[in-house]
Protein backbone atom coordinates (compact mmCIF):
# COMPACT_ATOMS: atom_id res chain seq x y z
CA UNK A 1 0.00 0.00 0.00
CA UNK A 2 1.23 3.79 -0.95
CA UNK A 3 0.29 6.19 2.00
CA UNK A 4 -2.42 4.95 3.87
CA UNK A 5 -4.72 6.78 5.96
CA UNK A 6 -4.41 5.82 9.46
CA UNK A 7 -7.01 3.45 11.15
CA UNK A 8 -9.50 4.97 13.46
CA UNK A 9 -9.13 2.49 15.84
CA UNK A 10 -5.36 2.27 17.48
CA UNK A 11 -3.86 -1.01 17.77
CA UNK A 12 -0.55 -1.94 20.06
CA UNK A 13 2.93 -1.79 18.60
CA UNK A 14 3.20 -5.44 17.71
CA UNK A 15 6.21 -5.37 15.06
CA UNK A 16 8.66 -5.57 18.29
CA UNK A 17 7.05 -9.07 19.00
CA UNK A 18 8.94 -12.48 18.28
CA UNK A 19 7.32 -15.30 17.27
CA UNK A 20 9.73 -17.32 18.78
CA UNK A 21 9.09 -19.46 21.77
CA UNK A 22 10.43 -17.96 25.14
CA UNK A 23 12.81 -19.77 26.86
CA UNK A 24 12.42 -22.29 29.31
CA UNK A 25 12.75 -20.61 32.42
CA UNK A 26 10.22 -18.10 31.30
CA UNK A 27 7.92 -20.81 30.26
CA UNK A 28 4.20 -19.17 31.74
CA UNK A 29 3.25 -23.05 32.41
CA UNK A 30 6.08 -23.75 34.99
CA UNK A 31 4.49 -23.87 38.78
CA UNK A 32 6.47 -21.85 41.19
CA UNK A 33 8.91 -23.30 42.91
CA UNK A 34 7.64 -21.82 46.44
CA UNK A 35 3.85 -23.23 45.42
CA UNK A 36 2.75 -19.45 46.82
CA UNK A 37 -0.37 -19.29 44.22
CA UNK A 38 0.45 -15.01 44.67
CA UNK A 39 3.66 -15.87 42.81
CA UNK A 40 2.08 -17.74 40.07
CA UNK A 41 2.61 -15.75 36.70
CA UNK A 42 0.13 -14.08 34.90
CA UNK A 43 -1.02 -16.33 32.10
CA UNK A 44 -1.91 -13.63 29.42
CA UNK A 45 -2.81 -15.10 25.35
CA UNK A 46 -0.57 -14.23 22.63
CA UNK A 47 -1.30 -11.78 20.55
CA UNK A 48 -2.88 -11.93 17.28
CA UNK A 49 -0.59 -10.77 14.79
CA UNK A 50 -1.74 -7.26 12.67
CA UNK A 51 -3.06 -8.73 9.53
CA UNK A 52 -5.47 -11.20 11.59
CA UNK A 53 -9.20 -9.38 11.63
CA UNK A 54 -9.81 -9.22 15.17
CA UNK A 55 -8.16 -6.97 17.86
CA UNK A 56 -5.65 -7.94 20.24
CA UNK A 57 -7.40 -5.89 22.78
CA UNK A 58 -10.26 -7.44 22.78
CA UNK A 59 -10.74 -10.33 20.47
CA UNK A 60 -13.74 -8.28 18.84
CA UNK A 61 -13.77 -7.80 15.21
CA UNK A 62 -12.26 -4.62 13.69
CA UNK A 63 -14.40 -1.74 12.41
CA UNK A 64 -11.95 -0.07 11.14
CA UNK A 65 -11.36 0.01 7.04
CA UNK A 66 -9.02 -2.79 6.31
CA UNK A 67 -5.58 -1.56 5.41
CA UNK A 68 -4.07 -2.67 2.05
CA UNK A 69 -0.56 -3.77 2.45
CA UNK A 70 -1.03 -5.04 5.84
CA UNK A 71 -1.26 -8.69 5.24
CA UNK A 72 1.54 -10.31 5.04
CA UNK A 73 2.56 -14.01 4.16
CA UNK A 74 4.62 -15.51 6.64
CA UNK A 75 6.65 -19.05 6.26
CA UNK A 76 4.04 -19.88 8.92
CA UNK A 77 0.80 -18.46 7.26
CA UNK A 78 -1.37 -20.74 5.87
CA UNK A 79 -1.47 -19.63 2.30
CA UNK A 80 -5.36 -20.74 2.00
CA UNK A 81 -6.45 -18.76 5.24
CA UNK A 82 -7.02 -15.50 3.62
CA UNK A 83 -8.64 -14.51 -0.08
CA UNK A 84 -5.27 -12.40 -0.68
CA UNK A 85 -2.13 -11.59 0.38
CA UNK A 86 -0.02 -8.30 0.08
CA UNK A 87 3.93 -8.08 -1.24
CA UNK A 88 3.82 -11.54 -2.46
CA UNK A 89 6.18 -12.20 -5.80
CA UNK A 90 5.73 -14.66 -8.06
CA UNK A 91 7.93 -17.95 -7.07
CA UNK A 92 10.67 -19.17 -9.35
CA UNK A 93 8.32 -21.76 -11.17
CA UNK A 94 5.41 -18.64 -12.16
CA UNK A 95 8.05 -16.98 -13.23
CA UNK A 96 9.36 -19.23 -15.71
CA UNK A 97 5.79 -20.02 -16.71
CA UNK A 98 5.03 -16.72 -17.45
CA UNK A 99 7.92 -15.94 -19.87
CA UNK A 100 7.33 -19.35 -21.52
CA UNK A 101 3.39 -17.78 -22.24
CA UNK A 102 5.17 -13.98 -23.52
CA UNK A 103 7.51 -16.51 -25.92
CA UNK A 104 4.11 -17.84 -27.34
CA UNK A 105 2.31 -14.52 -27.52
CA UNK A 106 4.56 -13.23 -29.73
CA UNK A 107 5.00 -16.10 -31.67
CA UNK A 108 0.91 -16.35 -32.76
CA UNK A 109 0.63 -12.39 -32.76
CA UNK A 110 -2.56 -10.30 -33.70
CA UNK A 111 -3.15 -10.55 -37.44
CA UNK A 112 -2.77 -6.95 -39.44
CA UNK A 113 -6.28 -6.72 -40.45
CA UNK A 114 -7.25 -7.51 -36.77
CA UNK A 115 -4.73 -4.55 -35.39
CA UNK A 116 -6.34 -2.22 -37.86
CA UNK A 117 -9.18 -2.73 -37.02
CA UNK A 118 -8.98 -2.29 -33.41
CA UNK A 119 -6.52 0.34 -33.33
CA UNK A 120 -8.01 2.39 -35.89
CA UNK A 121 -11.09 3.57 -34.07
CA UNK A 122 -10.73 2.78 -30.10
CA UNK A 123 -13.84 4.03 -29.25
CA UNK A 124 -15.69 1.91 -31.20
CA UNK A 125 -14.93 -0.77 -28.72
CA UNK A 126 -15.26 1.29 -25.48
CA UNK A 127 -19.13 2.02 -26.65
CA UNK A 128 -19.43 -1.95 -27.42
CA UNK A 129 -18.09 -2.90 -23.70
CA UNK A 130 -20.22 -0.48 -21.88
CA UNK A 131 -23.13 -1.43 -24.14
CA UNK A 132 -22.37 -4.88 -22.69
CA UNK A 133 -22.02 -3.62 -19.58
CA UNK A 134 -23.88 -1.38 -17.42
CA UNK A 135 -22.88 0.24 -13.95
CA UNK A 136 -23.96 -2.65 -12.16
CA UNK A 137 -21.03 -4.58 -13.57
CA UNK A 138 -18.28 -2.52 -11.75
CA UNK A 139 -18.30 -2.12 -8.06
CA UNK A 140 -17.52 1.11 -6.56
CA UNK A 141 -13.64 2.02 -5.91
CA UNK A 142 -14.30 2.60 -2.61
CA UNK A 143 -10.62 2.59 -1.35
CA UNK A 144 -9.48 5.29 -3.33
CA UNK A 145 -9.48 7.93 -0.39
CA UNK A 146 -7.67 5.66 1.58
CA UNK A 147 -4.87 5.02 -0.85
CA UNK A 148 -4.68 8.93 -1.94
CA UNK A 149 -4.90 10.80 1.00
CA UNK A 150 -5.19 13.84 -1.44
CA UNK A 151 -9.08 13.12 -1.96
CA UNK A 152 -10.40 13.26 1.34
CA UNK A 153 -8.69 16.69 1.85
CA UNK A 154 -10.48 17.91 -1.18
CA UNK A 155 -13.83 16.58 -0.23
CA UNK A 156 -13.17 17.56 3.25
CA UNK A 157 -15.55 20.37 4.97
CA UNK A 158 -13.30 23.29 5.65
CA UNK A 159 -14.30 24.85 8.65
CA UNK A 160 -13.55 28.29 10.26
CA UNK A 161 -12.80 27.92 14.20
CA UNK A 162 -12.33 30.80 16.40
CA UNK A 163 -11.59 30.03 19.53
CA UNK A 164 -13.24 26.45 20.53
CA UNK A 165 -16.26 27.46 18.86
CA UNK A 166 -16.73 26.59 14.92
CA UNK A 167 -18.41 29.48 13.77
CA UNK A 168 -19.33 27.90 9.67
CA UNK A 169 -17.98 26.15 7.00
CA UNK A 170 -16.12 28.01 4.53
CA UNK A 171 -16.21 26.98 0.82
CA UNK A 172 -13.29 25.44 -1.18
CA UNK A 173 -13.24 25.10 -4.26
CA UNK A 174 -11.29 22.14 -5.23
CA UNK A 175 -11.75 20.84 -8.85
CA UNK A 176 -11.12 16.85 -9.77
CA UNK A 177 -10.35 15.30 -13.37
CA UNK A 178 -11.20 11.88 -13.77
CA UNK A 179 -10.08 10.50 -16.68
CA UNK A 180 -11.86 7.05 -17.80
CA UNK A 181 -15.04 7.98 -15.60
CA UNK A 182 -16.63 4.80 -17.00
CA UNK A 183 -19.97 4.26 -15.21
CA UNK A 184 -19.03 6.33 -12.22
CA UNK A 185 -17.67 3.87 -9.86
CA UNK A 186 -14.77 6.39 -8.97
CA UNK A 187 -16.80 9.72 -9.45
CA UNK A 188 -19.97 8.86 -7.51
CA UNK A 189 -18.31 7.21 -4.65
CA UNK A 190 -16.36 10.38 -4.17
CA UNK A 191 -19.06 12.34 -4.48
CA UNK A 192 -21.10 10.52 -1.43
CA UNK A 193 -18.27 11.12 0.62
CA UNK A 194 -18.03 14.73 -0.41
CA UNK A 195 -18.35 17.60 2.56
CA UNK A 196 -16.92 20.57 0.07
CA UNK A 197 -19.94 22.82 -1.15
CA UNK A 198 -17.39 23.47 -3.65
CA UNK A 199 -16.19 20.68 -5.06
CA UNK A 200 -16.27 20.23 -8.89
CA UNK A 201 -15.26 16.46 -10.33
CA UNK A 202 -15.14 16.53 -14.35
CA UNK A 203 -15.79 12.95 -15.39
CA UNK A 204 -14.13 12.29 -18.70
CA UNK A 205 -14.72 8.99 -20.77
CA UNK A 206 -13.16 8.46 -24.16
CA UNK A 207 -16.82 6.48 -25.03
CA UNK A 208 -19.97 8.07 -25.44
CA UNK A 209 -21.71 5.89 -24.05
CA UNK A 210 -20.15 5.25 -20.92
CA UNK A 211 -21.26 9.23 -20.32
CA UNK A 212 -24.55 8.71 -20.99
CA UNK A 213 -24.61 6.45 -18.17
CA UNK A 214 -22.78 8.62 -15.97
CA UNK A 215 -25.59 11.54 -16.82
CA UNK A 216 -28.89 8.91 -16.50
CA UNK A 217 -27.18 8.11 -12.88
CA UNK A 218 -29.64 9.03 -10.19
CA UNK A 219 -26.36 10.24 -8.31
CA UNK A 220 -25.34 12.25 -11.50
CA UNK A 221 -25.38 15.90 -9.22
CA UNK A 222 -24.62 19.05 -12.15
CA UNK A 223 -23.58 20.99 -8.98
CA UNK A 224 -20.96 18.87 -8.31
CA UNK A 225 -20.16 16.68 -11.42
CA UNK A 226 -19.95 17.45 -15.07
CA UNK A 227 -19.36 14.44 -17.80
CA UNK A 228 -18.18 14.68 -20.85
CA UNK A 229 -16.71 12.56 -23.91
CA UNK A 230 -13.32 13.44 -24.18
CA UNK A 231 -9.61 11.79 -25.79
CA UNK A 232 -6.87 11.90 -23.16
CA UNK A 233 -4.58 11.37 -26.24
CA UNK A 234 -6.54 14.03 -28.27
CA UNK A 235 -5.94 17.58 -29.69
CA UNK A 236 -7.72 19.69 -26.78
CA UNK A 237 -8.16 19.87 -23.46
CA UNK A 238 -11.16 18.45 -21.76
CA UNK A 239 -14.72 20.57 -22.60
CA UNK A 240 -15.13 23.52 -19.82
CA UNK A 241 -11.77 22.98 -18.40
CA UNK A 242 -9.15 25.73 -18.72
CA UNK A 243 -5.41 25.12 -18.69
CA UNK A 244 -3.51 24.74 -15.13
CA UNK A 245 -7.49 25.06 -13.42
CA UNK A 246 -7.47 21.09 -11.80
CA UNK A 247 -5.79 20.09 -8.28
CA UNK A 248 -6.10 16.42 -8.80
CA UNK A 249 -6.49 14.11 -11.65
CA UNK A 250 -7.19 10.57 -11.24
CA UNK A 251 -5.62 7.67 -13.77
CA UNK A 252 -7.22 4.69 -12.62
CA UNK A 253 -6.76 2.24 -15.32
CA UNK A 254 -6.99 4.19 -18.60
CA UNK A 255 -3.41 5.03 -19.61
CA UNK A 256 -2.66 1.16 -20.20
CA UNK A 257 -5.58 1.55 -23.08
CA UNK A 258 -3.39 3.86 -24.94
CA UNK A 259 -1.34 3.09 -27.75
CA UNK A 260 2.54 3.74 -26.78
CA UNK A 261 2.33 5.91 -28.98
CA UNK A 262 -0.07 8.13 -27.75
CA UNK A 263 1.71 8.46 -24.21
CA UNK A 264 3.45 11.46 -24.90
CA UNK A 265 0.51 13.72 -25.48
CA UNK A 266 -1.48 12.45 -22.87
CA UNK A 267 1.31 13.56 -20.68
CA UNK A 268 1.31 16.65 -22.33
CA UNK A 269 -2.07 17.22 -21.69
CA UNK A 270 -2.21 16.15 -18.42
CA UNK A 271 0.71 18.57 -18.00
CA UNK A 272 -1.20 21.24 -18.99
CA UNK A 273 -5.00 20.89 -16.86
CA UNK A 274 -2.95 20.66 -13.80
CA UNK A 275 -2.62 23.68 -11.32
CA UNK A 276 1.45 24.18 -10.32
CA UNK A 277 1.56 21.82 -7.61
CA UNK A 278 -1.11 20.22 -9.07
CA UNK A 279 -1.22 15.99 -8.31
CA UNK A 280 -1.60 12.77 -10.48
CA UNK A 281 -3.59 9.74 -8.88
CA UNK A 282 -2.03 6.82 -11.22
CA UNK A 283 -2.44 3.05 -10.64
CA UNK A 284 -2.68 0.71 -13.31
CA UNK A 285 -1.74 -2.93 -15.03
CA UNK A 286 2.09 -4.12 -14.33
CA UNK A 287 4.36 -6.26 -15.97
CA UNK A 288 3.39 -10.16 -15.25
CA UNK A 289 0.34 -9.16 -14.03
CA UNK A 290 -1.71 -12.29 -14.08
CA UNK A 291 -3.95 -11.13 -16.88
CA UNK A 292 -0.98 -10.79 -19.17
CA UNK A 293 0.10 -13.97 -18.28
CA UNK A 294 -3.53 -15.21 -19.54
CA UNK A 295 -3.31 -13.94 -22.98
CA UNK A 296 -3.17 -16.74 -25.62
CA UNK A 297 -2.38 -16.32 -28.91
CA UNK A 298 -3.94 -13.71 -31.28
CA UNK A 299 -3.66 -11.38 -28.89
CA UNK A 300 -0.40 -9.43 -29.10
CA UNK A 301 0.05 -6.20 -30.58
CA UNK A 302 3.30 -5.22 -29.65
CA UNK A 303 5.63 -5.87 -26.46
CA UNK A 304 3.26 -5.75 -23.45
CA UNK A 305 0.69 -4.48 -25.38
CA UNK A 306 -2.50 -6.48 -26.20
CA UNK A 307 -6.22 -6.65 -27.59
CA UNK A 308 -8.62 -7.54 -25.47
CA UNK A 309 -11.50 -10.46 -26.66
CA UNK A 310 -13.78 -7.48 -26.58
CA UNK A 311 -11.63 -5.41 -28.88
CA UNK A 312 -10.38 -3.36 -26.10
CA UNK A 313 -6.71 -2.93 -25.67
CA UNK A 314 -4.38 -2.51 -22.39
CA UNK A 315 -0.69 -2.43 -21.71
CA UNK A 316 1.63 -3.75 -19.11
CA UNK A 317 3.75 -1.32 -17.22
CA UNK A 318 6.77 -1.83 -15.45
CA UNK A 319 8.08 1.10 -12.78
CA UNK A 320 11.74 2.26 -14.49
CA UNK A 321 9.09 2.68 -17.83
CA UNK A 322 6.73 5.15 -15.78
CA UNK A 323 9.50 7.05 -14.15
CA UNK A 324 10.93 7.58 -17.58
CA UNK A 325 7.31 8.36 -19.28
CA UNK A 326 6.34 11.09 -15.90
CA UNK A 327 9.49 12.04 -14.47
CA UNK A 328 12.17 11.68 -17.65
CA UNK A 329 14.12 9.45 -15.16
CA UNK A 330 16.70 7.25 -17.39
CA UNK A 331 19.37 5.16 -15.75
CA UNK A 332 23.36 6.09 -16.61
CA UNK A 333 23.95 5.20 -20.13
CA UNK A 334 20.55 4.64 -20.98
CA UNK A 335 19.07 8.27 -23.08
CA UNK A 336 21.41 7.31 -26.31
CA UNK A 337 19.73 3.37 -26.63
CA UNK A 338 16.37 4.81 -26.09
CA UNK A 339 16.25 7.56 -28.43
CA UNK A 340 17.63 5.11 -31.22
CA UNK A 341 14.50 3.05 -29.90
CA UNK A 342 12.33 5.49 -30.12
CA UNK A 343 12.96 6.91 -33.75
CA UNK A 344 12.84 2.99 -34.79
CA UNK A 345 9.41 2.62 -33.34
CA UNK A 346 8.75 5.52 -35.45
CA UNK A 347 9.78 4.83 -38.59
CA UNK A 348 8.57 1.45 -38.49
CA UNK A 349 5.04 3.25 -37.23
CA UNK A 350 5.20 5.15 -40.48
CA UNK A 351 5.80 2.18 -42.62
CA UNK A 352 2.76 0.08 -41.50
CA UNK A 353 0.27 2.94 -41.87
CA UNK A 354 -2.42 0.10 -41.15
CA UNK A 355 -1.82 -0.33 -37.65
CA UNK A 356 -2.57 3.00 -35.97
CA UNK A 357 -3.40 6.46 -36.98
CA UNK A 358 -4.09 9.71 -35.20
CA UNK A 359 -6.76 9.49 -32.73
CA UNK A 360 -9.72 12.62 -32.65
CA UNK A 361 -11.59 13.03 -30.05
CA UNK A 362 -15.52 11.75 -31.02
CA UNK A 363 -18.33 14.13 -30.80
CA UNK A 364 -20.77 13.71 -27.53
CA UNK A 365 -23.55 11.39 -29.06
CA UNK A 366 -27.35 12.05 -27.86
CA UNK A 367 -28.21 10.75 -24.44
CA UNK A 368 -29.47 7.21 -24.40
CA UNK A 369 -32.66 9.00 -22.29
CA UNK A 370 -33.66 11.22 -25.19
CA UNK A 371 -31.93 14.37 -23.89
CA UNK A 372 -28.70 16.59 -25.31
CA UNK A 373 -27.46 18.69 -22.97
CA UNK A 374 -26.03 22.47 -24.24
CA UNK A 375 -23.13 22.05 -26.02
CA UNK A 376 -19.99 23.45 -24.10
CA UNK A 377 -17.64 26.12 -25.14
CA UNK A 378 -14.71 25.69 -27.55
CA UNK A 379 -12.18 23.41 -25.64
CA UNK A 380 -8.49 25.31 -25.43
CA UNK A 381 -6.39 23.38 -27.07
CA UNK A 382 -3.83 20.71 -26.27
CA UNK A 383 -0.62 21.75 -26.03
CA UNK A 384 1.89 21.01 -29.17
CA UNK A 385 3.50 17.73 -29.45
CA UNK A 386 6.06 19.20 -31.16
CA UNK A 387 7.71 20.25 -28.09
CA UNK A 388 11.59 19.50 -27.89
CA UNK A 389 10.88 17.63 -24.27
CA UNK A 390 7.93 16.57 -22.47
CA UNK A 391 6.96 18.41 -19.66
CA UNK A 392 7.71 16.77 -16.23
CA UNK A 393 6.61 15.71 -12.98
CA UNK A 394 7.68 14.75 -9.49
CA UNK A 395 7.45 11.41 -8.35
CA UNK A 396 6.16 11.62 -4.98
CA UNK A 397 5.78 8.15 -4.75
CA UNK A 398 5.48 4.70 -7.42
CA UNK A 399 5.31 1.49 -6.36
CA UNK A 400 4.39 -2.16 -7.61
CA UNK A 401 1.23 -3.18 -5.20
CA UNK A 402 1.75 -7.86 -5.53
CA UNK A 403 -0.88 -9.46 -4.49
CA UNK A 404 -1.53 -13.23 -4.15
CA UNK A 405 -4.93 -13.80 -4.76
CA UNK A 406 -6.18 -17.06 -3.38
CA UNK A 407 -9.74 -19.66 -4.46
CA UNK A 408 -9.76 -21.45 -1.39
CA UNK A 409 -12.57 -23.80 -2.76
CA UNK A 410 -10.19 -24.43 -5.77
CA UNK A 411 -6.60 -23.96 -3.79
CA UNK A 412 -5.87 -21.95 -6.80
CA UNK A 413 -3.17 -19.32 -6.41
CA UNK A 414 -3.38 -16.30 -8.84
CA UNK A 415 -1.04 -13.75 -8.93
CA UNK A 416 -1.77 -9.81 -9.59
CA UNK A 417 0.72 -7.19 -10.51
CA UNK A 418 -1.05 -3.14 -10.07
CA UNK A 419 1.33 -0.10 -9.97
CA UNK A 420 0.43 2.70 -8.21
CA UNK A 421 2.35 6.42 -8.07
CA UNK A 422 1.59 9.97 -7.49
CA UNK A 423 3.29 12.56 -9.96
CA UNK A 424 3.27 16.32 -8.97
CA UNK A 425 3.19 18.76 -11.48
CA UNK A 426 6.34 21.36 -10.30
CA UNK A 427 5.85 25.26 -9.24
CA UNK A 428 7.67 27.10 -11.84
CA UNK A 429 11.15 28.98 -10.29
CA UNK A 430 10.79 32.67 -10.17
CA UNK A 431 12.62 33.83 -13.10
CA UNK A 432 13.13 30.30 -14.38
CA UNK A 433 11.84 31.05 -17.40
Amino acid sequence: MLNPLPPPLVEPDLSSLSLAKPAPSQDPILPPASGDASSLPIITSAPLLPHLSHSPLNNQKVSAPFQFGSRHLLPTSSVYEFNAWDHVPPPAAELARADAQYAAQRAHPVSAFDAARFNADPARWWNRFYTNNTANFFKDRKWLRQEFPVLTELTAAEQEEEGEQVQKTRETTASILEVGAGAGNTAFPLLKANRNPGLMIHACDFSAKAVDLLRASPEYDERHMRASVWDLAGDELPPGVQPKSIDVVLLIFVFSALSPRQWARAVRNVHAVLKPDGEVCFRDYGRGDLAQVRFRKGRWMEENFYVRGDGTRVYFFDEAELRRIWGGETQRGEADDENQGDNDAMAKDQQDTTIERTLAPDPPCPSSQGTQPSPPPPNPPSPSPSQDEAPRFEIVSLGADRRLLVNRRKQLQMHRCWLQGRFRKPVPVPGGG
